[in-house]
């Protein structure tokens, strides 16, 4: 029987992570899915917290509602695919929650952890990609789009994220691979499936 693995993309907005996800996924035949959003209670909890009309949100509760989208995610779609044998790819995964969250908002990480780790029920990723790019192929990406509650925070509260995903990628090597995101779509797609063949045979 196949083990079902469960990869993830990191990384800070316009590095790709989307359209990557999407290719690996069609590529292995894995379940496409992401957080927030990725089921019909995550896509509600997903319009609060990227609505630009909502300025009063406190970062704890920020925390606590994506950490309720992703329990909801786990248990609906990640859990059950796995144990189907079926590989999953995600576009985002608790990590974004660490970045976000802990690094770019302050929050304790290990409070954000803590209440993660509940959240997931075991289900961390087995491989998380980290798509690093340079923050002027980023604004270049992003410019023209609009943008949401996330995308609008300032330089600061950004570099923290990118600082925060590389942290942890530094932290946990044996879980991470960080790919240059300023590459060309066919670069970066080649060095992602030479990552998830290495890490997990696939």
């Amino acid at each position: 029987m196949t083990i079902g693995r469960y990869i993830a993309f990191e990384g800070a907005e316009g590095c790709g992570k989307s359209t990557h996800a999407a290719r690996l996924a069609a590529a292995i035949d894995a379940v496409l899915t992401r957080e927030t959003g990725g089921t019909a209670i995550g896509r509600r909890i997903r319009e609060i917290l990227h609505d630009t009309s909502v300025t009063n949100l406190s970062d704890r509760a920020e925390a606590l509602l994506a950490a309720a989208d992703r329990a909801q995610h786990i248990d609906e779609v990640v859990a059950p695919a796995l144990a189907a044998g079926r590989h999953v790819v995600s576009d985002r995964s608790v990590y974004s929650t660490l970045a976000y969250q802990g690094y770019g908002r302050g929050l304790p990480l290990p409070e954000v952890r803590h209440i993660n780790e509940w959240a997931v029920d075991g289900h961390w990723p087995h491989l998380v990609l980290l798509l690093d790019a340079p923050t002027e192929v980023l604004e270049r990406r992003m410019r023209g789009r609009q943008l949401d509650r996330f995308e609008q925070e300032g330089d600061a509260f950004h570099q923290r994220v990118r600082d925060g995903f590389r942290d942890m990628a530094r932290t946990e090597p044996e879980r991470w691979v960080v790919v240059d995101g300023g590459q060309s779509l066919e670069q970066v797609g080649n060095a992602v499936r030479a990552a998830v063949a290495d890490r997990l045979g696939l």
